[in-house]
């Protein structure tokens, strides 16, 4: 199963020529895709309009999802403080979310977002930057 960031479903959908989400689908291939809130939550408030809104909310009411466990959240804020010990910043607490819920389930995380690039300096993050 894989996890793909919000830094990459933002391009899938908005993409007009079909070349980048076309390029995206072929490469990822039969496996299983799983969401996490977040991005459920990223991808609804970036919305334009009524009608993408209910577009967008039907699909991803149908989409799987990998629920975050009482301990995840202090495993995530454990990664953004030990980052920031190191001088090293993360710009959103979420990335550290989405982080420890792909290693916490052993998901495959495709993202374009340098966060992840920091976060995998701390821990070992199953992650590919795809641009």
């Amino acid at each position: 199963m894989i996890l793909i960031d919000t830094s990459i479903w933002i391009h899938v959908f908005r993409d007009k020529t079909r070349q980048y989400s076309q390029r995206f689908y072929d490469t990822i291939g039969e496996q299983d895709i799983v969401f996490t809130r977040f991005q459920q939550l990223e991808l609804l408030q970036g919305c334009r309009d009524e009608r993408e809104w209910g577009l967008l909310s039907e699909y991803l009411e149908g989409q799987d999802y990998i629920e975050m466990q009482p301990h995840t959240w202090r495993a995530a804020a454990r990664i953004y403080y030990d980052l920031r010990k190191q001088g090293l910043t993360v710009r959103s607490p979420i990335d550290c979310c989405i982080a420890q819920i792909a290693m916490e389930n052993h998901l495959l995380l495709i993202h374009n977002d340098r966060d992840f690039i920091t976060i995998n300096q701390l821990v070992p993050l199953k992650q590919k930057q795809w641009v």
